[in-house]
């Protein structure tokens, strides 16, 4: 497979994509940094549009919370679903 980091799409840049054979990941990444709000929505919209340039339906968003007084990585990884606001399936990982 190939993985691209900073993939163009028009003016943009989505931060990885993945292709393997036929199989395409669009991969948004987000840091949630000490007193900023949750990165999710505005990671969403981010995503949308790529997806959109790719005309692709689906995404994968993952969210590094880097705050303070957090459990350890490996207690507080979590896989949710979540929708774009153009009604695109978006897989988010939160670690």
């Amino acid at each position: 497979g190939i993985l691209d980091r900073e993939y163009a799409i028009g003016s943009d840049k989505m931060d990885l994509f993945l292709r393997y054979g036929v199989d395409r990941l669009a991969i948004e990444l987000k840091v949630w940094r000490e007193g900023r709000i949750d990165p999710l929505l505005q990671g969403l919209q981010q995503l949308d549009g790529y997806l959109s340039g790719l005309g692709m339906q689906s995404g994968w968003l993952v969210i590094f919370d880097q705050r303070s007084g957090l459990p350890e990585i490996s207690e507080r990884t979590t896989t949710e679903s979540a929708v774009t606001p153009l009604g695109r399936s978006v897989t988010v990982i939160r670690a």
